[in-house]
C-alpha cells in the first residue's frame, strides 16, 4: 500500500479515477436523480424568507448542498473503503473474482438500459429529515441510502473497480471521485451557472440516451474484465502516463 501521493500520480489508477468521476455525472443525469433536482435544492435550502435577501440565500443554498454532498459522500466514501479493504484481503483470488465481477457489471449495464426493471427498484426510507441545512447532511445520507439500488448498476461498476485494486486508500479516493461526479452538478446548478442550467435542460431531454450510453460504458467494461484486457488496458494506460516527461 503507497502513501496518497503516489497513489493520485499512478497511471492506472487515473484512468479508474476518470471512470469514476463520470460514473458520478452519469448518476446524477440518470432519472433516479435528475428529475428531483429542484427538490433537493428547495429541501437543503431550507428557505423560509421572502426572496428580500438573494445574496443571504443563495450562501444559505450554497452550504446547504455542501453539507447534503457530504451527507452522500460519507456513506460512498465508506463503502468504497470496504470494498477497498476486501479486495486487498482476497487479493490472491483476484484472478477468479475478477471476472465474476466483470458479469456483474455487464448485468448492471443492461439494467442501466432498461432490461431487468425488477432490479431497478429503490428503497424509499420513511425517515422524516428536518428541512434546512440541520437536515442537509442527513439527508445526503439518507440519499445514498435510499436511492442506491437504483444507482446500483454504477455504483457496482466503481466499487467492482476499487475490488480489483484491492487498496482501501484507493477504494477511498475513488469512491471521492464518483461523489465529485455527483456532487459537483448539484453545486453548479445552486449556483445558477447559466450554461450549466441548459445543460440540465438537455440532460432531461435525451436521459434515455445517456442510459444506453451509460448502460453500453457498463457493460464494455464488465467484458474487458472478463476476458482480463480491463487490466492489460490499465497496465498500458499507466506506462504511458508514468513514462510522461514534460518539455518543461
Amino acid at each position: 500500500m503507497g502513501s496518497i501521493g503516489a497513489i493520485v500520480i499512478d497511471g492506472n489508477f487515473a484512468l479508474a479515477a476518470l471512470v469514476a468521476l463520470l460514473a458520478g455525472f452519469v448518476s446524477f443525469a440518470s432519472p433516479c436523480v435528475l428529475p428531483l433536482v429542484p427538490g433537493y435544492l428547495g429541501y437543503v435550502g431550507g428557505f423560509t424568507g421572502d426572496g428580500s435577501n438573494q445574496k443571504q440565500d443563495r450562501r444559505r443554498l450554497l452550504l446547504g448542498v455542501a453539507l447534503f454532498i457530504l451527507g452522500f459522500s460519507v456513506v460512498f466514501v465508506a463503502t468504497g473503503v470496504l470494498f477497498g479493504t476486501a479486495g486487498l484481503l482476497l487479493k490472491s483470488w483476484l484472478d477468479v473474482i475478477t471476472p465474476i465481477a466483470g458479469v456483474v457489471i455487464i448485468v448492471m449495464g443492461l439494467v442501466f438500459v432498461g432490461q431487468f426493471t425488477f432490479l431497478q427498484r429503490s428503497f424509499k426510507p420513511t425517515w422524516k429529515v428536518a428541512t434546512g441545512l440541520g437536515g442537509a447532511p442527513l439527508l445526503g445520507i439518507v440519499f445514498a441510502i435510499g436511492w442506491t439500488p437504483c444507482l446500483g448498476p454504477v455504483l457496482i461498476a466503481v466499487n467492482a473497480i476499487v475490488f480489483d485494486n484491492g487498496d482501501p486508500w484507493r477504494g477511498g479516493i475513488l469512491a471521492v471521485a464518483y461523489c465529485l461526479g455527483l456532487g459537483v452538478p448539484f453545486l453548479l446548478v445552486a449556483l445558477g451557472v447559466s450554461w450549466f442550467a441548459g445543460s440540465v435542460a438537455w440532460l432531461k431531454r435525451n436521459v434515455r440516451t445517456i442510459n444506453i450510453i451509460g448502460g453500453a460504458v457498463l457493460v464494455l467494461i464488465g467484458v474487458l474484465m472478463v476476458t482480463g484486457l480491463w487490466r492489460n488496458m490499465i497496465s498500458s494506460f499507466g506506462a504511458v502516463i508514468n513514462g510522461f516527461v514534460p518539455a518543461l
